[in-house]
């Protein structure tokens, strides 16, 4: 390993020179094994390795993301697989997945839109049953503690030879004070540490208290996701993933407008009328992600118009009506959110039981904590207060 690596450019190709280095003259805790990744690439790299060893350490289970723009597009931890979430992810064509592939397939599977092209993170070593999944999707790179040798060489031939592969020191620790520049001027602050043990979600502070282990585990994921998400954020998840991430918007009810309507998107996709879909033989999975898209929303005629359907379908599906749509989500329950920053107004809560949160975990802290609690038990909706606020920038 090498104290530096120098990069074609930075964020964008006119700014140059670029590399990353180690201030202090020491080794970088990295290693390129392959292709040639790029500023944003490690920016997302580095992001998504904190967030995925986190995940494991508050879980035990084996972690995976899905990072776009440094921002996570999908985080998981590796449960296995209902038949309709490996037919909805398109894996169920693998057949058995390992833990760490289960992970990727649920980060990678919760918003195949957003996830296109991503850089991903693994908090285990690749096994080959993930790298078989990887070979296949349209994916910028991947860091991980280590390779199999059989799946080093999968991951090799992708994007003609040159696809980023980075192996990451797992034992690195970065100093307690970080640094950033900013015009020239440089920032210092203490690292965002956050330990969640057995009495992390204790404050409740609702009528409901009963929140079972496995939310907590979905509270761990969303607090976890939200450390390493651009503020202010969201962050929706259910059954061990992030089912929907609303990041960087400046008003929190547009956050969770947003992370609730891509919940709403998983949620629609495992209904009869997205599983039935008769899509024509050979077409991508990237095509079929845009048709499945444009179906359950309200640009659904951009798929279904005469001239259009043909181009996917073998016939033509029937519109899946706003009121099939409403009775299908209806159904949604045990949903955890979680927020990197109190909820300033109830109208949040009312967005989130719309898309089945009964579990809700964030700082606390607002003038108008009352009402959001308030909201909360009218809902029966469970919340916890952890005095932790996430914002990341």
């Amino acid at each position: 390993m090498a104290n530096e690596i120098m990069l074609k450019y930075g964020c964008n190709p006119n700014q140059k020179p670029s590399r990353i280095y180690m201030e202090d003259g020491s080794e970088l805790p990295v290693k390129v094994i392959n292709g040639k990744p790029g500023y944003i690439n490690f920016l997302d790299a580095f992001n998504g390795w904190q967030l995925v060893r986190e995940l494991k350490k508050a879980t035990g289970l084996p972690a995976a993301t899905s990072f776009k723009h440094v921002s996570p597009a999908g985080a998981a931890v590796g449960l296995p697989l209902s038949d309709v979430l490996a037919k909805i992810y398109w894996v169920d064509d693998l057949g058995e997945l390992t833990p760490l592939a289960a992970a990727y397939a649920r980060a990678r599977g919760a918003d195949r839109m957003s996830s296109y092209g991503d850089f991903i993170a693994l908090s285990d070593v690749c096994d080959v049953c993930t790298a078989k999944m990887i070979k296949r999707e349209f994916s910028d790179g991947i860091i991980a503690p280590g390779y199999e040798p059989e799946a080093l060489e999968l991951l090799k031939e992708k994007k003609k030879g040159n696809y980023a592969i980075i192996r990451i020191d797992e034992n690195y620790e970065p100093d307690p004070i970080e640094h950033k520049e900013v015009f020239g001027i440089t920032f210092e602050q203490g690292r965002n540490e956050l330990n969640i043990d057995k009495d992390f979600f204790s404050n409740v502070v609702t009528e409901n208290k009963d929140i079972p282990d496995s939310a907590k585990i979905d509270m761990a994921i969303a607090m976890i996701t939200l450390k390493y998400t651009q503020s202010n954020s969201v962050c929706f998840v259910k059954d061990g993933q992030a089912i929907g991430i609303g990041a960087g918007q400046q008003s929190r009810i547009h956050c969770t407008r947003l992370a609730g309507s891509k919940a709403d998107n998983w949620l629609l996709r495992q209904s009869p009328q997205v599983l039935g879909l008769p899509f024509r033989d050979g077409m991508k999975r990237a095509d079929r992600d845009n048709a499945i898209d444009l179906y359950i929303g309200e640009d659904y005629m951009d798929v279904l118009a005469d001239g259009e359907w043909e181009r996917v379908f073998t016939e033509k599906p029937p519109v899946f009506t706003k009121e099939e749509k409403e009775a299908w989500l209806s159904k949604a329950t045990d949903v955890t959110l979680g927020s990197d920053a109190f909820f300033p107004f109830s109208d949040n809560i009312e967005r989130a039981f719309r898309s089945g949160v009964k579990y809700i975990a964030q700082p606390g802290g607002s003038i108008r904590d009352g009402e959001v609690i308030e909201a909360c038990n009218k809902h029966g909706i469970a919340m916890s207060f952890t005095g932790i606020r996430l914002f990341h920038h």
